[in-house]
């Protein structure tokens, strides 16, 4: 073959050939592989326990080394010898069989030795065969699914970052707007302002990159375990891959989501004697984690999952409360507390046997209960203007108004009391938050100063899952949603467009799927809406008659307090 051919002869005379690209694939199957050993000698042996390759000059002497049971067979015939792997016990010997019990591979010796007597014994092959299967079902699993899911929320994370700091820009020039306007002397109060905000924003920022990090590392570990798969699948290390624990379980879980409810800034008109309160409220940064998604094949898992609406609500439970109920809430998905025109507040099961009651000091009556997130129950007392907690049956006033009655009330996701309430000239009302025993927010006037609220006392209210605060105003006949700031977000003044169908809002309750519920007293129904005010439909049988309070349990069953004395429980998703 000539030079310009791109050949050429070796010192021992024999031709071999220089590939070019130009070359096609039959000439390039034309290509002499060489020994390892000598690197000149076309090669025409493999030692299968070392893994070289040999000419015939060198199997000689590769086999007078006898410290190794070498193994040399025709190179055209490699891997055809299985690459069993030697025991740890008995270093002549390698591993034939596989222990199903002890998870190991065995050899002849062991398995006469008794140790592994009864055990199941399987061919280590055929145990490699299914470990190859489960490394490349991993190894595709951890590449497609598991890996990119983290790189995802590794994202994500970034992505709330910068949508942070807009967040915080945008409050910050809000209380610097506020400032201008106040002048000189509210410059104290906007430097605090924007300490809280910041303050929030380092707690929520160290919170992402908590999170970053441990994401980060999963990462790296994940990069790590994935190298080391696929470095054990090109070895054909029968002993590394037989031994194989899988780790993917560790992984398919990914971490808990955040769910975050930012800090707003909520300006007030300007009252030079009460700047400090007139100047806004940041609300509290609120970060709940959330389970993180557990992924199932190609899918994660949602939550909360979707429940339609039953197309016929079903009456499963009618509970005797002994008087007409007029307020009810959950303990738990088995026991309800109520009360009605008297000072007895009592827990009955779905049975209505009475588990406990609760002789109040009200001076008429109680007004309405809420239970908190860890059971107590809190009870309105509008004669003496408290709000009172029951812990063990031991009373204890909480709040202690002046100037001001307690109506109805409910426990919000953060564990804060909201508070309808009505002046002692029953000229305004209002909603107020409490933290512990400190008011944190009123909720009175609209952006043009105008009353939310009618002045009538009766004004049940409900915490949706965005934070919206529902109230049911009877006399104004309006459902009245504002958001978590107290900005109004819309008024339902009922579905029905007959006249003589006087739309009568009672109590209202928020489930799982954000759709509030409201009691139409006057007309014997319940009506639903989603989260934004849009009327979804009706529920008008299940022997419903005068409904007023309502609930709804974990699993979204609704009770109603219903006119017969009864509490009705409904399943209507």
């Amino acid at each position: 073959m000539s030079k310009e051919h791109g050949g050429h002869s070796d010192s021992q005379g024999t031709s071999r050939v220089t590939l070019t690209p130009e070359m096609d694939p039959f000439r390039r199957a034309q290509i002499i592989l060489l020994c390892d050993t000598c690197k000149t000698t076309q090669l025409q042996s493999h030692c299968e326990l070392c893994q070289i390759n040999l000419c015939i000059n060198c199997v000689g002497k590769h086999l007078s080394d006898s410290s190794k049971k070498h193994n040399v067979v025709p190179y055209i015939h490699r891997g055809s010898t299985p690459n069993y792997p030697k025991c740890p016990k008995h270093a002549e010997k390698h591993c034939e069989m596989f222990c199903e019990k002890c998870d190991i591979p065995v050899c002849s010796i062991c398995v006469t030795s008794g140790i592994h007597e009864g055990h199941n014994l399987s061919d280590v092959l055929e145990k490699l065969s299914s470990k190859i299967k489960n490394l490349q079902k991993d190894l595709e699993e951890l590449e497609t699914r598991i890996h990119p899911r983290y790189q995802a929320m590794a994202s994500n994370v970034q992505t709330e970052e910068t949508e942070l700091e807009g967040h915080c820009r945008k409050l910050t020039t809000a209380a610097d707007q506020q400032g201008e306007v106040l002048h000189q002397e509210i410059t104290a109060i906007v430097n605090q302002r924007k300490s809280e905000i910041q303050e929030m924003k380092f707690e929520y920022l160290d919170t992402l990159r908590k999170k970053r990090d441990g994401i980060t590392n999963r990462i790296t570990e994940l990069r790590h375990i994935i190298l080391d798969l696929k470095k054990m699948l090109d070895s054909n290390d029968v002993y590394l891959t037989t031994t194989y624990k899988s780790r993917n379980s560790e992984f398919r879980t990914l971490p808990p989501k955040f769910r975050v409810a930012l800090p707003s800034f909520s300006p007030q008109k300007i009252n030079k004697d009460q700047l400090n309160e007139m100047f806004g409220s940041l609300s509290p940064l609120s970060i709940n984690t959330e389970d993180g998604d557990t992924m199932k094949s190609a899918e994660a898992v949602s939550s909360p999952p979707v429940k339609p609406l039953l197309d016929e609500p079903r009456l499963t439970a009618t509970i005797d409360t002994g008087y007409r109920p007029l307020s009810v809430s959950c303990l738990n998905e088995e026991q309800i507390w109520t009360r009605g025109n008297n000072e007895i507040i009592k827990l009955l099961n779905l049975q209505g046997k009475l588990l406990t009651s609760i002789q109040t000091e009200s001076g008429n009556w109680p007004r309405d209960l809420a239970v908190t997130r860890v059971g107590d129950l809190v009870y309105t007392d509008f004669d003496k203007r408290t709000v009172n907690l029951v812990n063990d049956k031991q009373i204890q006033t909480i709040v202690r108004l002046k100037g001001w009655r307690p109506w109805n009330v409910c426990c919000t996701a953060s564990n804060h009391l909201l508070v309808t309430m009505i002046s002692d000239d029953r000229k305004q009302s209002k909603v107020v938050r409490f933290s512990d025993s400190t008011e944190t927010q009123s909720i009175q006037y609209d952006n043009m100063g105008r009353p939310l609220y009618s002045s009538d006392d009766i004004k049940y209210l409900s915490e949706n899952r965005n934070l919206d605060i529902c109230v049911a105003d009877c006399e104004a006949r309006a459902v009245v949603v504002v958001n978590q700031s107290g900005k109004l977000r819309f008024r339902y003044t009922s579905h029905s467009f007959n006249t003589k169908e006087l739309f009568e809002p009672v109590g209202i309750t928020t489930d799982s799927q954000s759709h509030i519920l409201t009691a139409d007293f006057n007309n014997h129904r319940i009506h639903i809406l989603d989260q934004d005010g849009q009327f979804l439909r009706y529920i008008h049988n299940c022997g419903l008659q005068w409904p007023s309070g309502l609930c709804v349990d974990s699993r979204d069953n609704l009770f109603v307090a219903n006119g017969d004395k009864k509490v009705k429980k409904i399943q209507y998703l």
